[in-house]
C-alpha cells in the first residue's frame, strides 16, 4: 500500500459522484487495501469536502445557475434533490442521516449537503448528520464489497 495509493483512494471519496461506492470497492480490489484500512481512507475522504461544502455550497449553485449550459442539468439536479425533502421534513437530521447513508446514485455527502441546504437545515445539526450518514454508508459499502469479492474468489478458485 503506497502513499499515492492512499491519496487516489481519499480524492476517489472526495469526489461527488464516486464518493464512498467508489472508493471503497477500488481500494480493495484495484489497490488491495485491507479493508479496514480502505474504510478508513474513504470515509476521512468522503468527509474531507464537508467544510467546502456548508460554507460555499450556496456560492457555488447560485454560479452554476448563471453559466448557460449549466443551468438546465442544475435545475434538473436541484429538482430531484428536493423531492427527497420529505426525509427530512419527516425526520429532521436523522432523515438526512438517514439519506446520506443510503448507497445508491444520488445520494452521498454531496447530495446530502445539497439536501440540507435547500430546506436551510442548520449546520449544527446538518454536519453530525452528514457524518453519520457517510460512517454507516462506509460500513454498508464496505460489507458489500468484501462480500461480492468473496463470491467471486469462490468461482474463480
Amino acid at each position: 500500500m503506497e502513499f499515492l495509493d492512499i491519496l487516489k483512494v481519499i480524492c476517489i471519496a472526495a469526489l461527488p459522484i464516486s464518493e464512498l461506492r467508489g472508493a471503497i470497492p477500488t481500494a480493495i480490489v484495484a489497490f488491495n487495501f485491507p479493508w479496514h484500512l480502505a474504510y478508513l481512507f474513504s470515509v476521512l475522504g468522503n468527509i474531507l469536502p464537508l467544510p467546502f461544502l456548508v460554507f460555499f455550497l450556496e456560492a457555488i449553485v447560485t454560479l452554476a445557475m448563471k453559466i448557460p449550459f449549466l443551468r438546465h442539468p442544475m435545475q434538473a439536479y436541484l429538482a430531484r434533490t428536493a423531492r427527497q425533502k420529505k426525509y427530512i421534513d419527516r425526520f429532521g437530521w436523522l432523515g438526512l442521516a438517514i439519506f446520506i447513508a443510503i448507497p445508491l446514485p444520488f445520494t452521498g455527502i454531496w447530495t446530502g449537503m445539497v439536501l440540507a441546504s435547500l430546506v436551510r437545515m442548520n449546520p449544527r445539526y446538518s454536519v453530525p448528520a452528514a457524518i453519520i450518514g457517510v460512517i454507516i454508508a462506509g460500513a454498508l459499502v464496505t460489507g458489500a464489497t468484501m462480500l461480492g469479492w468473496a463470491v467471486a474468489n469462490l468461482f474463480t478458485a
